[in-house]
């Protein structure tokens, strides 16, 4: 971490062009131009039914069945001619992907520069027709979109909320305190007040120099809104809206790393492209911001100063101070390339940099996805219609209003958009070098030459992450000699052809060896999802529970299943009574774990936690797939015998005593009790 007792050294200012090339080096990539799949003529979105994509109304709805055909209208002649083309050797264009972008309420403007350089079909007012992408503002909730693909995950807004964060991460502390200690220690309000009163009371006894400052977030806060700075627990403003509007606080880094004497932070960005299998990308720049006046550790003349403190865009603006540039390497927005370059000339190893922050991106998603498939198995049940989803982390809230935003946002989401494109073959991943990130490398925590203030973990950062690598990554160094109407002829069929290769690489499932003993959280989550019951529903009750236990034999004589309940109802009314979602009674997945995590301490004793836990899943599964076997076997039973009563049908059923001996002896004992009955009487 940073130097004790000391301020950091302030950096020097950047020599050379913007960029880091000191990063690894990568082999040359060619465009990801798409493949063109033969499709109808251009301008023609590929068919799609009805009931797949965007719920129809109106009138216009019936007509979608004739859509395409070869009809008196310019369409069916236009595909005619197409076909007719392809036969005489031309190649066809592919078809445009369509984009409903009538709820992008954020990341608006960027959003339109991507498609315009991708040559897409943008719906700004929507489209009775089924779209391929819907691109939603802020959140999915939309029970109208029944295929095609939405950038936004259900239950990523409440996931990413400092309170759920907290305590996902929380729990992988618990099970992995030495890999998760880049989140700062953390205690949420009201209801851990006391325990933050006591344990900050403790840790001075125990260390009298140690004058600690201390961060409140808001839960739901975005923008730096409500957030501030206190020295003492006695300082929390409990007397306003914190029963109403609960908040996390943590401790504050108060020696950062300073560039030009200020402040900054890294605003990184992960692409979740899918939870099942979970694939996750890093883009390779972001953006640095910069606090608008020198720092100066905290005293209590300076905690209220914002400009010094937080590094929010949304607040610096307002300052007299804030600088809007042109240039990359300098400003109040800059681009975390030319941060990193800096720190090379200082001598910081980026490739150990680089190792850390994609282990710190990796272990922050698995601590994430769990939860996140809970949610998504209640807005999109299995077997139920509905679009498949990517999301990419954090959401580009401001427009565009600088080339530096320009630059960074619409690059990563014009690249996201390409990942996505349903027309697109699928080709080998984009990896990072492997130089970035030795495969036997353990992921050591974050290099002590950056401390982890800069990484802000507020409501997106700890799902921020973007890698920068040189920035000579062009279309002109992928060319060679003679190349140029090659280039032109590629450029007329795909306008990808024309873009530069993909500024997102691909770090998971690559590294998925690495991290794998990571995920019993999300095995833990496969099982609660299992015994849920009701689809849709998101807490487990305690008839799921009861069968839970029983299915997977974790009753005995030491734990019956009047303890399984007492279990229940204590775990499961604590948790209730925190007020998170009084939506619908029962246990929650955050519940469940609890009760998954006393249940494994009391069965293996003598075992760390995390083996504990290991074991216990081990454990349920083996249960579990012995019973998912044995009613396999009788589902087969079942349909042999059914099949064999059908061929039995037309001669007609015969019974016999040689087939139906159980029958015919059951007749004969009921027989001989009436006869035993009539003899008494």
């Amino acid at each position: 971490m940073e130097s004790a007792g000391t301020e950091p050294e302030s950096c020097p200012p950047a020599q050379g062009p913007p960029g880091s090339p000191a990063l690894p080096a990568e082999e040359p990539e060619r465009s990801e131009a798409a493949p063109e799949p033969q499709q109808a003529a251009e301008g023609v979105p590929s068919p799609a039914p009805v009931a797949q994509g965007r719920r129809p109304s109106g009138p216009g709805s019936k007509g979608q069945a004739k859509r395409g055909g070869a009809g008196k209208g310019g369409r069916g002649k236009r595909g005619s001619t197409r076909r007719a083309g392809e036969e005489g050797g031309r190649p066809a264009r592919r078809a445009h992907v369509t984009v409903d972008s009538s709820k992008a309420k954020t990341s608006l403007e960027a959003l339109k520069i991507s498609l315009r350089q991708l040559r897409w079909r943008e719906f700004p007012f929507g489209r009775r027709l089924p779209c391929d992408i819907y691109w939603h503002g802020v959140s999915f909730h939309d029970n109208d979109i029944f295929s095609g693909q939405v950038n936004k995950f259900p239950g990523m807004t409440e996931m990413v909320r400092k309170i759920t964060l907290s305590r996902a991460v929380r729990t992988m502390q618990d099970l992995f305190p030495e890999e998760y200690n880049f989140y700062p220690h953390s205690w949420i309000l009201p209801e851990e007040f006391p325990l933050f009163v006591a344990e900050v009371r403790m840790m001075k006894e125990s260390d009298p120099p140690w004058k600690p400052t201390f961060i409140v977030k808001p839960d739901g806060g975005c923008q730096g809104d409500g957030i501030y700075l206190i020295k003492d627990p006695s300082d929390i403003r409990l007397a306003g809206n914190l029963q109403s509007r609960p908040a996390v606080v943590q401790e504050y880094i108060s020696k950062p790393l300073l560039i030009d004497k200020l402040k900054f932070d890294i605003r990184l960005y992960v692409l979740l492209k899918s939870l099942e299998p979970l694939e996750i990308y890093i883009a390779k720049d972001g953006l640095s911001r910069f606090c608008t006046e020198p720092y100066q550790e905290p005293t209590l003349k300076n905690l209220h100063q914002v400009f010094m403190h937080l590094t929010n865009y949304s607040l610096n603006i307002h300052s007299g101070n804030f600088i809007h540039s042109d240039n990359v390497n300098t400003g109040s927005k800059r681009t975390f390339s030319s941060v990193l370059y800096r720190l090379s000339s200082k001598g910081v190893d980026i490739k150990k940099l680089w190792s850390d922050i994609i282990s710190l991106v990796i272990k922050t998603v698995i601590a994430l996805t769990p939860e996140l498939k809970v949610y998504y198995q209640s807005d999109i049940p299995a077997g139920k219609p509905g679009p498949t989803c990517f999301q990419l982390s954090p959401g580009v809230f401001e427009n565009v209003p600088s080339p530096v935003d320009e630059e960074i946002k619409v690059a990563v989401i014009r690249d996201t958009l390409r990942l996505m494109d349903p027309y697109k073959k699928k080709k080998k991943d984009n990896h990072l070098p492997d130089t970035c990130m030795d495969s036997k490398q353990r992921f050591p925590p974050i290099s002590s030459r950056l401390p982890r203030s800069n990484l802000q973990f507020s409501k997106f950062a700890i799902v921020r992450s973007q890698l920068s690598e040189n920035a000579s990554d062009t279309k002109d160094e992928l060319l060679e000699p003679g190349s140029t109407d090659q280039l032109e002829h590629d450029i007329s069929k795909n306008p990808e052809a024309s873009l530069p290769s993909l500024c997102l690489k691909q770090v998971f499932p690559k590294y998925a060896k690495q991290f794998s003993y990571l995920r019993l959280v999300d095995r833990m989550a496969a099982l609660f999802i299992r015994f849920l019951g009701v689809k849709g529903t998101m807490k487990l009750g305690p008839t799921g529970f009861r069968t839970f236990i029983r299915n997977c034999k974790l009753s005995n004589s030491n734990f019956s299943m009047a303890s399984v309940d007492i279990l229940y109802i204590d775990i499961t009314r604590r948790w209730n009574s925190m007020g998170l979602d009084q939506r619908e009674s029962g246990m929650c997945l955050q519940a469940f774990i609890e009760a998954f995590f006393c249940l494994a301490q009391r069965r293996y004793k003598s075992l760390p936690l995390h083996e504990q836990v290991a074991s216990l899943i081990d454990f349920c599964e083996y249960h579990l797939a012995i019973l998912d076997e044995k009613r396999l076997v009788c589902s087969r039973g079942i349909t042999e015998r059914r099949a064999a009563l059908v061929t039995c049908q037309p001669d007609g059923l015969h019974l016999t005593a040689a087939t139906h001996a159980p029958l015919l002896n059951r007749m004969t004992a009921a027989n001989k009790l009436t006869d035993y009955r009539n003899h008494r009487s």
